[in-house]
């Protein structure tokens, strides 16, 4: 059994959009099959935050509750090893589980801002959630100790489109948007659902891209090596 979990962990991924978690599962199936994740999604986070405009203490306790109930499941591979939120606008909530669970819990930006700021350089930022582009941009300058050269950009019309099933004109206007960006060296999609993108906003600007999925796979792999080495 303890190979198994070693090799094979039980990883929650808490999700506040649903087109959040086919990026994410896409991810694991092709760079970490092995590990048994599972989804909690619950939508009301992404829309109850758009009407309030900022995270609140009653927000918070919503996200130690995902924390805690995820952290608490078992299954074949034993208890969550890990924890990885996939909704890019709520660093602070996810920050308080962070301090709040005894095993590694990952905001979705964490290890593609690690990334990038390791490339060195000018970054973009690209997103489009709207209330994603201010915490993001306060949690890179955090993660570099100083003000960070980055220009974010928020694609209006995509993330809707996405939403209403037409995935074509999200890339289409996401890659548009990318592609007028100036000056920068790594563009960071700063969200799950943008990563399927990532060839159009490739083709279109030329950068090397990062996204937020395959990062977070790395991520919570060197996350979980230290834990079992600690």
């Amino acid at each position: 059994m303890t190979d198994t979990i070693a090799h094979a962990p039980r990883i929650a991924l808490i999700h506040a959009l649903e087109e959040s978690v086919l990026p994410a599962r896409s991810a694991f199936a092709s760079h970490w099959p092995e590990a048994k994740a599972f989804d909690l999604l619950d939508t009301s986070l992404a829309t109850d935050l758009a009407a309030r405009g900022s995270l609140d203490q009653a927000m918070t306790e919503r996200f130690l509750t995902l924390g805690r109930y995820a952290a608490a499941t078992e299954g074949t591979a034993g208890p969550a090893r890990a924890i990885l939120f996939t909704c890019s606008a709520f660093g602070p909530a996810i920050d308080a589980v962070k301090r709040a669970l005894p095993i590694p819990v990952l905001r979705p930006n964490e290890s593609a801002f690690s990334e990038a700021l390791a490339l060195g350089g000018r970054i973009g930022l690209i997103v489009t959630f709207a209330p994603s582009l201010p915490s993001l941009t306060q949690e890179l300058n955090e993660m570099a100790g100083k003000p960070v050269d980055v220009t974010g950009i928020v694609v209006d019309g995509a993330l809707a489109a996405l939403k209403g099933g037409d995935g074509a004109t999200h890339d289409r206007l996401a890659a548009e948007a990318a592609a007028k960006l100036r000056d920068v060296d790594t563009l960071i999609l700063g969200q799950f659902s943008l990563a399927r993108a990532r060839p159009a906003i490739e083709a279109a600007t030329g950068l090397r891209v990062v996204t937020t999925p395959e990062a977070a796979m790395r991520g919570l792999k060197r996350a979980l090596q230290a834990s079992t080495a600690a």
